[in-house]
């Protein structure tokens, strides 16, 4: 049996069936902009692996911290040590953070830190007396992650529908950009605010389950209504920071700021799982001095110094360029380069801003037609739902672009396939 045949046979992989599994590409390295194939063929990475690998793959100074750290020390247990890269690490985030984010907690990935926030608004609550207060108001459209807690503040409608019966209830206002959504937003607020912690969202960009853009007026009115209250404002960034769509934080859109914010993913470039939840002076101290004194979580992989290390080298990197520039040139190749699709009889929408550009379909191609234009073109893509998207590295340049454009065109020309409603089919 082949390396291939075991992992058909043997391994899932996201969102797959081991009966039916997707076709997976057995890769050797990445370099670049490029993912490179057992067989020599090469693939653009068109959503930089999930969104993660900003820089590019493999980055040499990413590489050379990771390999330098590991030369001292690997890991230890958080409980009881530090060490240099996780200070390094948490002082330089609280220096870019949005003003007043500089209590720093590390997680192992995106959904651990968004658990983690959640987590500090209820103790928050509980540390001010009001321990009735266990509840969140999410969005419709959102997605936080794919842990029980995360679930539940995701789209109650989204791909976790199947779990429902097993995650705790919590309020949902309408997807911001839709009528009435700010009437909404204070209505689910103003009845339940005896029962909330905090309110969630995903700052200018819901990602994995809608792919909707909305505007700063939504965060201002959030804002307001956490500050009238007394809820913790949580902002998941995990998505979009990190010059995702152009500011280093989707929130300086609308100029406000939250009291807990989530990162990850592009924090180490893509080359290793971190991720983490900063919050302010006001919620830290508030917690440590209630009951039981402490904030009570604690990832055995916590301030793993490899990926500290690698986090430092991508703000270093960050800082060596302007990213928002680089990402304006992303955007503008992405504007023209997909206005044809919006005459395409399969497509609903043509919608991006920054480096993250959707096609909303009606239905999206077969797998072997999604599968035979990456091969034709040699650009990685992996739509799901009825979102064909593209969330390129961010040091993309226009020729790689046109040819993620390109590719996206192309698989949104294609007749629609059997898949039903929802299939997160690759």
């Amino acid at each position: 049996m082949t390396p291939l045949e075991y992992d058909r046979t043997h391994i899932w992989h996201p969102y797959a069936s081991l009966k039916d599994p997707p076709r997976a590409r057995f890769v050797r390295e990445a370099r670049g902009l490029e993912i490179v194939l057992d067989d020599g063929r090469r693939l653009i990475d068109g959503v930089a692996s999930w969104w993660c690998v900003a820089h590019g793959h493999n980055h040499p100074a990413i590489v050379e911290a990771i390999r330098s750290q590991g030369e001292k020390l690997c890991h230890v247990m958080f409980g009881g040590f530090t060490h240099e890269p996780a200070v390094e690490l948490a002082q330089r985030l609280s220096r870019i953070a949005p003003p007043g984010l500089d209590r720093v907690f590390f997680a192992d990935s995106g959904s651990i830190a968004v658990e983690v926030a959640v987590k500090m608004a209820l103790q928050y609550q509980v540390a001010k007396g009001r321990s009735g207060r266990g509840k969140m108001m999410a969005l419709a459209g959102g997605y936080h992650g794919d842990t029980a807690c995360a679930m539940a503040l995701s789209d109650p409608d989204g791909m976790h529908v199947l779990f429902e019966g097993m995650m705790p209830r919590h309020y949902f206002a309408a997807k911001p950009g839709t009528p009435g959504a700010l009437e909404s937003l204070r209505r689910v607020v103003e009845e339940h605010a005896d029962e909330l912690a905090g309110i969630i969202c995903e700052p200018i960009l819901q990602a994995a389950n809608a792919m909707n853009f909305y505007g700063g007026e939504y965060l201002r009115e959030m804002r307001a209504l956490a500050d009238e209250f007394d809820l913790v404002l949580v902002f998941d960034e995990i998505a979009a920071g990190f010059h995702r769509l152009g500011p280093r934080w989707a929130a300086e859109f609308a100029g406000v700021k939250p009291d807990v914010m989530t990162i990850g993913k592009a924090l180490t470039g893509g080359h290793i799982t971190l991720a983490a939840t900063l919050a302010s002076e006001k919620v830290a101290d508030t917690i440590s001095n209630g009951r039981p004194g402490a904030f009570m979580h604690g990832p055995t992989y916590m301030a793993n110094p490899l990926a500290c290390a690698a986090a430092c080298a991508s703000l270093d990197i960050f800082a060596s360029a302007d990213y928002a520039a680089k990402t304006a040139a992303i955007a503008d190749v992405f504007s023209r380069r997909l206005a044809p699709a919006k005459a395409l009889e399969n497509v609903v929408d043509v919608r991006g801003l920054g480096a993250a550009w959707v096609l909303e379909m009606r239905s999206l191609p077969s797998r072997e037609d999604i599968d035979r234009v990456i091969d034709e073109h040699g650009v990685w893509l992996r739509p799901f739902g009825k979102f064909i998207y593209a969330m390129p590295p961010l040091v993309a340049g226009e020729a790689a672009c046109r040819r993620i454009a390109d590719a996206m065109l192309a698989m949104a020309s294609c007749p629609p396939g059997p898949q039903a409603d929802g299939d997160f089919h690759e």
